[in-house]
């Protein structure tokens, strides 16, 4: 249950070109065997930390998370302060006073929040973020251009008007999201900077499985994960006829992806209009391969020529055969031929 409501918080989240710092709190009341706060902090997407009401603890998930907890304990201590009593409180206090002003007559209720700030590095324009949902909807979220409470919902407006007027709370926001927050994130990075700020790219060939198959373009081994992906036909991107796969992990860390192009309506004259693309964040050239019947790889033989891979295939198996029955004979001049030592022994 714990995982899934974590994957449903990342899976929309994604920012494939500038830094981030993300912070995930989900409180619950009675939902059984949950956490009621269950917390975690996402660096570019890569979970840094995680603590939850039942360990009593906030955990860093890396290595470089550790060293700062390690250098620095009173920054960990702080978020355990915040985890274990500072946020259960307020999230206690605001579900029951829903669940009082809205009437609410059920015994299970989830509140979220999502925090944090985006950080340009080449412009170093940073935007922060702060939203709340409640029952699976979508509650507040605050304007950091008028610092007003935006309510999508006409039953949230009360809460909205209530927190508009709270100048403490837009006070400690201000702090937050325009500060501190960001500073924290330029600390993560620059601590964690070997895993979060390391790229590589990938290779880039062309498989196809059969002249009427799909040409498809994979890319592996490339890190980090935020890349796109496409084909693209006199210079323009296309998406008609184009099939575009997830991004998967492979065994060293890294990661690999594949776009296909369905050729069976390309005439051989216009392939030449056709490149892939890959674009990885935070490299500035993409990999562009033109679509070239020479540069694909396949296994496939055309039936022309299976006759011949045939002869050739039985007459390798022979001449093995042969060569392999020379080394187990030898001649003997009175006795004629019998098995070499070698054979006796094994055998024996």
């Amino acid at each position: 249950m714990r995982c899934f409501i974590l994957l449903l918080l990342f899976c929309h989240v994604s920012s494939p070109v500038k830094h981030s710092l993300r912070y995930f709190l989900t409180a619950s009341s009675g939902v059984p065997n949950f956490p009621e706060l269950l917390g975690a902090i996402l660096v570019d997407d890569v979970l840094v930390a995680y603590c939850d009401s039942n360990i009593n603890m906030v955990e860093p998930k890396q290595d470089w998370g550790k060293k700062i907890n390690e250098n620095y304990p009173q920054h960990f201590e702080r978020y355990t302060h915040e985890c274990l009593e500072v946020q259960p409180h307020f999230f206690k206090a605001t579900i029951d006073n829903f669940s009082q002003r809205y009437n609410q007559t059920e015994d299970v209720h989830i509140l979220q929040q999502y925090f944090g700030c985006e950080w340009d590095d080449e412009t170093g324009e940073t935007t922060g973020f702060n939203q709340f949902g409640y029952n699976g909807e979508d509650f507040l979220a605050l304007d950091l251009k008028t610092w007003m409470w935006i309510a999508p919902k006409p039953w949230a407006v009360s809460t909205k008007l209530k927190w508009d007027a709270d100048e403490a709370r837009m006070t400690y926001n201000d702090h937050n999201l325009n500060q501190m927050i960001p500073e924290w994130l330029k600390m993560y990075l620059a601590v964690g900077k070997s895993s979060l700020l390391r790229t590589e790219r990938p290779s880039v060939s062309l498989l196809q499985k059969s002249p009427s198959s799909p040409v498809s373009c994979h890319a592996t081994g490339f890190y980090p994960d935020r890349a796109m992906m496409f084909w693209r036909k006199d210079g323009e991107e296309i998406h008609e006829d184009v099939d575009l796969g997830e991004i998967l992990p492979n065994h060293d860390g890294s990661f690999q992806m594949s776009v296909d192009l369905n050729v069976s309506s390309v005439t051989p004259e216009d392939w030449s209009r056709y490149e892939c693309v890959f674009h990885l964040s935070g490299v500035k050239d993409d990999i562009i391969t033109k679509l070239d019947k020479a540069a694909i790889r396949t296994n496939w033989v055309s039936p022309s020529e299976f006759p011949a891979v045939v002869g050739v295939v039985v007459g390798l198996l022979l001449l093995t055969v042969c060569i392999t029955g020379l080394f187990i004979w030898r001649r003997n001049n009175n006795k004629g031929f019998r098995r070499a030592n070698f054979i006796d022994a094994a055998l024996n």
